[in-house]
């Protein structure tokens, strides 16, 4: 069974930053893309970043200068470094991943959230 646990939201001063990680776990042979999707209230769940396991990254218009995604392969790990922080981007942070458990077999993963909220 493959799970994806994301860690490090909580609260923060304007201006302030927070890094957030998400950590595969399970029988997983490969992991092509690792995704970071936010949630605010009453809004639609949107892509904030991607990154393929090449390291190629892709990011929303509203975040880019600001947050950094990153992974490390060897750790089936992804981060969402988040600096500059506004009230605006408070929403719940998900981790998504292509999950490949073996050559012939992907699918779609998602975690269970973390609360990020930015205080004015």
């Amino acid at each position: 069974q493959v799970q994806l646990v994301e860690s490090g939201g909580g609260l923060v001063q304007a201006g302030g930053s927070l890094r957030l990680s998400c950590v595969a776990s399970g029988n997983i042979y490969s992991i092509p893309v690792m995704r970071w999707y936010r949630q605010a209230p009453g809004k639609q769940r949107e892509l904030v970043a991607a990154i393929t396991s090449g390291s190629s990254t892709t990011y929303a218009d509203s975040v880019t200068g600001r947050f950094t995604i990153s992974r490390e392969n060897a750790k089936n790990t992804v981060y969402l470094q988040m600096n500059s922080l506004k009230p605006d981007v408070t929403a719940v942070y998900y981790c998504n991943a292509d999950i490949r458990v073996s050559a012939n077999y992907e699918f779609d993963c998602w975690g269970q959230g973390t609360q990020v909220t930015v205080s004015s």
